[in-house]
């Protein structure tokens, strides 16, 4: 992983790559770990997996506007988001902005 961590190092490497390797769970963590937007890139059955989608929030609450729709509704991840900035509820599912806890978070 470390490989994979100084390859992505400069943003958009995703961009370019390979479907294959937007598809590589283990190149996509590496590269959103560096960078959470290169989560853009990321194939769309990767933007929908929630540990994936989850170690970019870490890195920033914008990555939120990449996950996936179904992500974009899902409960934790939200508020994993919302946690670090109210501004991620204008990334959140339309029920989950209607949430009380959620928008209270």
């Amino acid at each position: 992983l470390q490989y994979y961590a100084f390859q992505w190092s400069e943003h958009t490497a995703l961009q370019y790559a390979s479907h294959a390797l937007r598809s590589d769970r283990e190149v996509v963590m590496a590269a959103v770990t560096c960078d959470w937007q290169e989560l853009q890139f990321a194939s769309e059955e990767l933007r929908g997996d929630r540990h994936l989608v989850l170690a970019a929030l870490t890195c920033d609450w914008q990555a939120l506007r990449y996950a996936s729709e179904a992500l974009r509704g899902d409960r934790l991840v939200v508020l994993s988001a919302v946690d670090r900035s109210g501004h991620a509820l204008q990334y959140a599912s339309t029920e989950l902005q209607a949430d009380r806890q959620v928008v209270l978070a």
